[in-house]
């Protein structure tokens, strides 16, 4: 008995396993295969009607026989006491005969049956005569079997009469059908002589158009099998058939998308080395000058803890990153919209979250939500408004202002977030949301206004950052200004806009 992971499990899968049809088998079998029963429908049928052509013609050679015959049938007594007498030799059908292949039989009888001349052996008939026989006589043509043989037999009823008598006589005559199937058997080869050369035609004309068809498909895996590794740019699909079109459209989509999950991946992995190398750097000379007792052990720790927060919190922004990005591929890919998160709720509990640090600075606090549905991840919004207060909350000074509001106008969903810091300046606010581009780089890794950028453009919104200015134009805060699609609800009234707060 074979166990599960025996080689001849793999072997056995590889035999069930169907190699799949090539294009070219497919069309030359998909067109010649119906053409070929075509022709074989089509063979039978002309066989069948030459037969009855043949039929037709030589029925009329029997007909002439049966009157042959009749000529030589004398009649004495009347009606039925009418005697019928023949002589016939079988030298009189010899003049009827095509060649040597058919042979011809006779009977002489009366309408009862008696024979009077001719082979006994021959089946007397018992049918009738058509409404409308085929000829100007009493005639009937029928088949039968005779001596082991099929045969064509024609049957008249030839009144006789003579001066001494009058009366009927039927007269059969049969003829064997080695001619008539000949015959039909040499036009039938003829005709398929000639239909196995148009078959050769067609599956020739076939080969020729399909190999030209898929020539474009052909030069496409060649250039695919050509390209050095690592190569996604777009298919060129200009010399493509048109059918082919979609399948190179869908192809070059792909590679897009794997071309921009690469670059994400290669930048995610240099910016990790670039920015991980020196706060790792300067934790390995902070340990080293601990060791050596260049300055006391609680100052070296305390330095020591401030380098990994800081690796850690550059580890983690870059993490999210990559996260946005993942969640963006799902998003693109997902065969149903993202459903509605409640905007509100979420900018509610990251405000609990972090009011330790507001208390901390002793803030003039105030936050304002209205209900808002954002078709989003949670995680993209709760990271989104994290890092957004977060910085708000860095850059406000001890006893300073801070401002949350949250509420619905037209079809997007606006978060704004104020403080009263020092403001930014305008060259700045520009280069903010570039990675590792921080106003601070003491206090920052310049990570947390990219990962909102991002967040924000992979939910088709938009985000600005701009000072705030009192009465005599002097800088009195920053404010973050969020705009994202909002899931169609209800209408509802429309609040004022934050650029109006107060």
């Amino acid at each position: 008995m074979t166990r599960l992971g025996d080689p001849g499990d793999a072997s056995s899968a590889g035999r069930r396993r169907r190699t799949p049809w090539s294009l070219r088998r497919l069309l030359l079998t998909g067109i010649l295969l119906p053409v070929i029963l075509l022709i074989a429908l089509n063979a039978w049928s002309l066989y069948q009607q030459t037969l009855a052509t043949l039929h037709t013609a030589y029925d009329r050679t029997l007909l002439a026989s049966a009157k042959s015959i009749s000529e030589e049938i004398d009649v004495t007594g009347y009606d039925e006491n009418a005697r019928l007498r023949a002589i016939v030799p079988y030298s009189a059908l010899e003049t009827f005969e095509a060649d040597n292949q058919s042979r011809m039989f006779y009977r002489v009888s009366t309408l009862d049956g008696e024979l009077i001349s001719g082979f006994d052996e021959l089946p007397m008939w018992h049918g009738h005569i058509p409404q409308r026989p085929p000829y100007a006589a009493l005639v009937d043509f029928y088949n039968d079997t005779f001596r082991g043989h099929p045969v064509r037999v024609a049957v008249l009823l030839q009144p006789v009469a003579s001066s001494s008598g009058r009366g009927m006589a039927v007269i059969q005559v049969a003829e064997t059908l080695e001619l008539r199937e000949t015959l039909a058997l040499q036009i039938l080869r003829d005709t398929l002589i000639r239909q196995a050369l148009l078959v050769m035609v067609v599956a020739l004309i076939v080969v020729i158009v399909v190999q030209r068809a898929t020539q474009p498909v052909r030069q496409l895996s060649q250039s695919l099998h050509a390209r050095s590794q690592g190569d996604l740019s777009p298919l060129d699909a200009s010399q493509a058939p048109r059918e082919v079109q979609p399948l190179l459209d869908a192809t070059n989509q792909l590679m897009g998308r794997l071309r921009r999950l690469l670059d994400n991946q290669k930048r995610f992995v240099r910016d990790a080395s670039h920015q991980l190398r020196t706060p790792l750097a300067v934790l390995k000379a902070q340990v080293q000058s601990a060791q050596r007792g260049d300055i006391p052990p609680m100052q070296a720790l305390e330095e020591i803890g401030t380098t990994v927060d800081r690796a850690t919190r550059v580890a983690n922004q870059m993490l999210a990153l990559a996260k946005v990005e993942q969640l963006r591929q799902e998003d693109s890919n997902a065969p149903q919209p993202t459903p509605p998160v409640l905007l509100d709720e979420i900018v509610r509990d990251i405000a609990l979250e972090l009011s330790p640090l507001i208390a901390e600075h002793d803030m003039d606090f105030a936050i304002d939500t209205r209900p808002c549905p954002v078709p989003a991840h949670e995680w993209m919004l709760r990271e989104l408004t994290r890092n957004l207060l977060h910085n708000a909350i860095r850059h406000t000074p001890p006893r300073g202002q801070l401002q949350i509001h949250v509420q619905a106008q037209g079809p997007d969903a606006m978060l704004s977030i104020r403080d009263s810091g020092s403001g930014i300046d305008q060259e700045l606010a520009q280069r903010l949301f570039q990675p590792f581009s921080a106003g601070n780089a003491r206090s920052g890794s310049g990570l947390g206004l990219a990962i909102c950028q991002e967040i924000v453009q992979t939910l088709g919104g938009r985000i600005a950052l701009s000072n705030l200015h009192d009465v005599d134009g002097q800088v009195r805060g920053l404010q973050a200004l969020v705009r994202l699609p909002m899931f169609p609800v209800e209408k509802t009234s429309e609040a004022a806009a934050p650029d109006d707060l107060a």
